[in-house]
């Protein structure tokens, strides 16, 4: 089996390429709209990527929202992406959006530690409960925090109720055999140590796995199995590809934000 024709993306969705424009110039415009309601550029570290935006909603926070970017660790970073936070402020929560040092610079263990620390310093800044998703490599991350050993202080992973991974890699041994892993540098420790379905769940912290109906049969089959090891639901957003999965937590009345500020099992 082809392992980089499992895990291509752009190759398999019309128009694939056109996506980063298109979220980079949505992103802007949100900054722009939210600019008296936002907190951005601030530090979680002292590296160069050790920052994050934070969005306010209108009044009192229900609490806080981190939404973790993807990209195979690799690229982009957290101004591509926050129109994404606009469903989720609509809904009363503060949503922060970090961005962490790209691989080769970090392996995926280190980035791990580093949305650790991002998810902590923001968690400080807003009261209430704390919910982690992300999409992709970011969904990885954020079912990592989901894990009975992540990176959190325990204040802060016992106020963590929810984590919806959206498309996530959830197992990392596939990846070995792709040529992103020159980059990755993913062995056999790595992926024992950092595959969320092979870790237990934090068993305070609910867990939906969420995944497009129209994705490739790999991230099909990552979401089902980090839902059977987890015991969790799943749901299969129909029509949705690896590029627009996402695209719904721009609305406040999804099903996707729904399920990220509300919880419960999956959608009908």
């Amino acid at each position: 089996m082809d392992m980089d024709r499992e895990y291509a993306n752009a190759a398999f969705i019309p128009g694939g390429d056109a996506f980063p424009a298109r979220w980079a110039a949505a992103a802007a415009a949100f900054r722009a709209r939210m600019a008296q309601r936002s907190r951005l550029d601030l530090p979680y570290g002292a590296g160069e990527r050790h920052r994050f935006d934070l969005f306010l909603p209108d009044g009192a926070a229900r609490g806080l929202v981190v939404f973790v970017h993807g990209g195979y660790w690799l690229r982009f970073g957290r101004s591509d992406w926050s129109h994404l936070a606009a469903g989720i402020v609509a809904r009363g929560w503060s949503c922060a959006m970090p961005s962490y040092t790209l691989a080769p610079a970090a392996r995926i263990g280190a980035i791990v530690a580093e949305i650790g620390a991002a998810v902590a310093a923001a968690a400080r800044l807003v009261a209430g409960p704390v919910v982690v998703t992300g999409h992709s490599a970011g969904g990885h991350l954020a079912a990592r925090m989901g894990c009975e050993n992540a990176p959190l202080p325990a204040p802060i992973a016992a106020r963590l109720v929810r984590v919806v991974p959206v498309s996530p890699l959830a197992e990392l041994a596939p990846l070995m055999a792709t040529a992103m892993n020159r980059d990755l540098r993913i062995d056999a420790a790595e992926a024992a140590a950092e595959s969320p379905a092979r870790l237990a769940r934090r068993a305070a912290t609910e867990a939906l796995v969420w995944v497009g109906g129209d994705e490739r049969p790999a991230f099909l089959w990552q979401a089902r199995t980090l839902a059977e090891a987890w015991a969790c639901p799943w749901h299969v957003a129909p029509g949705r590809h690896h590029f627009d999965v996402i695209a719904p937590l721009e609305d406040a009345d999804s099903d996707l934000t729904t399920a990220v500020t509300l919880g419960g099992a999956e959608p009908g």
